[in-house]
């Protein structure tokens, strides 16, 4: 049997474009994608802390450095530019890996650098 678990979060990230004539996807800076260890193509969901808009799409890299967290395509309909959003990634755990189970957890500034990186999930305080 598998549980599928968090394995990676970016938590409150600014958005910082939306680009409706845009392919698809979201447009996530590279040192944001190493920090959580998502990669190109990976399926995320994200949820937008604004208006609770909740929805999935896949990642694409972004300029290092740039900051940049863009959704695009339809997705740009569903955020604002400002809009807090939390990007996450699931995978699926056997019991054994269970064992040592630790999600990446990302927390961000308001400019989309990184704060903290843990293995804690995050609770109420921490909003």
């Amino acid at each position: 049997m598998t549980i599928d678990m968090l394995y990676s979060k970016i938590h409150r990230a600014t958005v910082t474009d939306a680009n409706l004539n845009y392919v698809g996807s979201i447009t996530i800076d590279e040192e944001l994608m190493t920090a959580s260890s998502l990669r190109v193509g990976q399926k995320v969901e994200i949820v937008n802390v604004n208006n609770g808009e909740r929805f999935a799409t896949y990642v694409i890299k972004g300029k290092a450095g740039s900051k940049d967290m863009c959704l695009n395509g339809a997705a740009a309909r569903k955020v604002e530019i400002g809009d807090k959003i939390i990007v996450i990634a699931y995978a699926s755990y056997n019991e054994k890996e269970l064992e040592n189970y630790k999600p990446i957890v990302v927390l961000v500034d308001e400019k989309n650098n990184v704060t903290t990186i843990t293995n804690e999930l995050i609770g109420s305080d921490h909003v």
